[in-house]
C-alpha cells in the first residue's frame, strides 16, 4: 500500500499571537520546533520512512519538515516545494489580531470568514504593508488577493492530481508538510469530507497524520500517528 503522511507545521509565531497568517511568512517558534522534532521522533519510533517530500513555499512549513527530517536521520531526502501548498491567504485581514478583527468587524463576521466553504475576506490592499507583489519566491505567480477554502482546495488538488498523486502510484512513500488549509483540502478529498463539515476540521500542529491508501489512492484508513 503506499504511503502517505501529512503534517501541519509547528506552532508559529503568529499563531502564538493569534493573528491571522495567510502567506505571510512567519516562523516557528520553539514550542513550535519541538513539536516539529518530537514529530520526526515519533515517526522514526513507529518505522516509518520516506522517498520523496513535498512542502509550500513558506518558512514555517518549509523548517517543520526539516526539523522532523533531522530527527529521523533523513535530511537528505529530495523535497519539493511549491506555493500551491501554501497556506489559505487571508487577504486584508493578513496580519490582524483575531481579537480585534472581530471586534472590529462582529463574531459573525470573522466566523463567517474563517469558517464558510466559499466565502473569502476583503481582499489586501495593493501596496499594503502584507502585500507580496515584490516576494521574489513568487515571482511568476499570479498571487490571489485572498482566498475561500474553495479558492484553496482550487489550487492544491491540481498539484495533488499533477506531482503528488503519480510519486504515491510509483510506489514512493511521501511526507508533505504544510498549512492546517491546505491540509484541509487534501484531507477533504482523500476522506471525502462534505463541503459543509470540512471547515469544522481542526488539525493540530505538528501531529503526523498517516493515510492507508488502495492502489488506487483511496483512503481506507486515517489516524495521526500519537494515537496509535
Amino acid at each position: 500500500m503506499p504511503t502517505l503522511v501529512l503534517i501541519r507545521h509547528g506552532q508559529s509565531a503568529w499563531n502564538l499571537e493569534n493573528r491571522f497568517t495567510g502567506w505571510w511568512d512567519v516562523d516557528v517558534t520553539e514550542k513550535g520546533a519541538g513539536e516539529a522534532k518530537a514529530a520526526g521522533e515519533l515517526m522514526a519510533a513507529r518505522g516509518l520512512d520516506f522517498d520523496h517530500c513535498f512542502t509550500s513555499l513558506q518558512m514555517r512549513a518549509i523548517k517543520t519538515l526539516n526539523i522532523a527530517l533531522e530527527a529521523m536521520g533523513r535530511l537528505w531526502l529530495p523535497v519539493e516545494k511549491d506555493w500551491r501548498l501554501n497556506e489559505r491567504h487571508y487577504g486584508g485581514l493578513t496580519g490582524l489580531d483575531k481579537a480585534e478583527t472581530a471586534a472590529r468587524y462582529g463574531d459573525e463576521q470573522v466566523h463567517v470568514w474563517r469558517r464558510s466553504f466559499d466565502v473569502p475576506p476583503p481582499a489586501i490592499e495593493t501596496g499594503s504593508l502584507f502585500d507580496l507583489a515584490n516576494d521574489r519566491r513568487y515571482a511568476g505567480i499570479a498571487i490571489p488577493p485572498t482566498e475561500s477554502l474553495k479558492d484553496t482546495i482550487a489550487r492544491v488538488l491540481p498539484y495533488w492530481d499533477g506531482r503528488i498523486a503519480p510519486a504515491l502510484k510509483e510506489g514512493q512513500r511521501v511526507l508533505i508538510s504544510a498549512h492546517g488549509n491546505s491540509l484541509r483540502a487534501l484531507v477533504k478529498h482523500l476522506s471525502n469530507i462534505p463541503d459543509d463539515e470540512i471547515t469544522g476540521l481542526e488539525i493540530p500542529t505538528g501531529q503526523p497524520i498517516v493515510y492507508d491508501l488502495d492502489d488506487n489512492l483511496a483512503a481506507t484508513d486515517r489516524y495521526y500517528l500519537s494515537e496509535r
